[in-house]
């Protein structure tokens, strides 16, 4: 340690002193003077020279330590963490890119499902209303035919009743008159009345 010399003058005596054995004028086995003893050595004016050339080396040897040693470690440090950051968040903004398009495709596909079925649901309804329109039609055919065919028999019966009611009227009439007058009648003359009566 740097000693100023003010210090090596005071300490001087004692020293010579504890060499040559006077007694009273040093402290017993230190060397170090009794009036010495008054004063703590950092706080002594004299040793401010020192003191403050110290100070200036160790701050200087500490601050060349944190500039070269601390400094880049802290700063490679943080760049890592900065870079690790910005991948990450790359990372985070290519996921949910990513998500977002899965979201879209899947709303087209569902869009796209929701059209196919409202068409295969119309495809069906249309296909059903033109199998009940051909099975309606059908039937209308097959009732049409059968009225016709009813039609034809009802007027082939009318036909023949027509044909029987004049000769039921002329043996009915042929009946009443025997009843009425007691004899019979030509079948001509009640043919004649009956197709009168007919007319």
């Amino acid at each position: 340690m740097f000693v100023t010399s003010a210090f090596a003058q005071e300490s001087a005596p004692a020293t010579e002193g504890a060499h040559t054995g006077t007694e009273g004028d040093t402290h017993s086995g230190t060397g170090v003077p009794a009036e010495a003893h008054g004063m703590f050595p950092p706080f002594d004016p004299a040793t401010f020279p020192s003191q403050l050339l110290w100070l200036a080396i160790t701050f200087g040897l500490f601050y060349l330590f944190l500039k070269k040693v601390v400094m880049p470690r802290l700063a490679g440090i943080l760049d890592v963490r900065s870079d690790r950051i910005t991948q990450d968040l790359d990372h985070a903004a290519r996921l949910k890119g990513e998500a977002d398009a899965a979201v879209a495709a899947y709303e087209q596909e569902l869009a796209e499902a929701k059209a196919k079925a409202n068409a295969i649901g119309q495809q069906a309804n249309d296909a059903a209303k033109a199998e009940a329109e051909t099975a309606r039609k059908k039937v209308e055919a097959a009732l049409d035919k059968k009225l016709g065919e009813a039609e034809a028999s009802i007027a082939s019966i009318k036909a023949n009743a027509m044909k029987e009611v004049g000769t039921i009227a002329e043996d009915t009439a042929s009946a009443i008159v025997e009843a009425l007058v007691g004899g019979k009648t030509g079948k001509a003359e009640i043919a004649a009345a009956v197709k009168s009566v007919a007319r």
